[in-house]
């Protein structure tokens, strides 16, 4: 009886699956169609269906940003490209079409770059190097594992340097530190699109005059939050207070 339910099972859940997979399909040749139909509303609709199944598929991101840059939808089209960069940081066509539509944004802050040793950081410790890294921190730990094996059954004079262990271990741990950073990057972003036009920038107390007004469509660095305020940075190094309603993270 229980083989029965445990098969029963197994094959409900295939089922499931295979729907859930016939779906995605679906959405995805509807929204290409109404896409090259010029119905972008209802690409948008089934595009966005399918992100809420697919999170981490860079290319819906990649399409919503192309459907909203249609639109006129500045912001959403901006939030969607950076979310398809931070799956796929060498995605070219997102990077392309994000640097087209940001020159849609009125007033738009440029860039004004990190220094080189941060730049240097963020390259190392991008989402989608942590298996790269784990894998080669695997590796080193085979070697930590070989070369004490080695020394301890190595029968000539002429042995292994006692030091070598410890040289492989400090490259091991070394490797898994941007493994657990690159992760914790894939699974969050401090990053996040400015939704609302001329969003005021506010001082640390969220009083008086704003220092700024922020346009629709910029890109900020998510430094703290405290209530319904959240510190951010301007592109240009600039740092204040936004409403949490004004801004989607990306």
């Amino acid at each position: 009886m229980r083989k029965t339910l445990y098969i029963s099972a197994v094959f409900t859940l295939i089922g499931l699956q295979s729907l859930a997979i016939a779906d995605y399909n679906a959405q995805w040749q509807k929204g290409t169609a109404y896409y090259q139909q010029k119905q972008y509303d209802s690409a948008a609709f089934c595009f966005e269906q399918i992100a809420a199944q697919k999170p981490q598929n860079a290319e819906v991101y990649y399409n919503l940003g192309n459907t909203y840059y249609r639109l006129n939808k500045v912001a959403l089209a901006v939030l969607n490209y950076q979310r398809a960069l931070h799956l796929k940081p060498d995605y070219k066509e997102a990077k392309d079409n994000l640097e087209l539509t940001e020159t849609r944004i009125s007033n738009h802050i440029p860039y004004a770059g990190d220094i080189f040793f941060l730049d240097w950081w963020h390259s190392l410790t991008r989402p989608d190097k942590a298996g790269k890294w784990a894998l080669f921190a695997l590796t080193f730990f085979a070697l930590i594992i070989a070369s004490m094996l080695i020394r301890r059954f190595q029968k000539s004079e002429r042995k292994l340097p006692v030091q070598l262990p410890g040289i492989f271990g400090f490259i091991c741990v070394c490797y898994i530190v941007l493994a657990f950073v690159a992760a914790k990057n894939a699974q969050t972003s401090n990053g996040a699109v400015v939704m609302q036009n001329d969003a005021p920038l506010m001082n640390g107390e969220q009083k008086g005059k704003p220092l700024a007004l922020v346009p629709e469509g910029t890109t900020v660095k998510i430094l703290g939050e405290k209530g319904t305020w959240v510190e951010v940075s301007l592109p240009d190094g600039r740092t204040g207070w936004l409403q949490g309603n004004t801004i989607d993270k990306i």
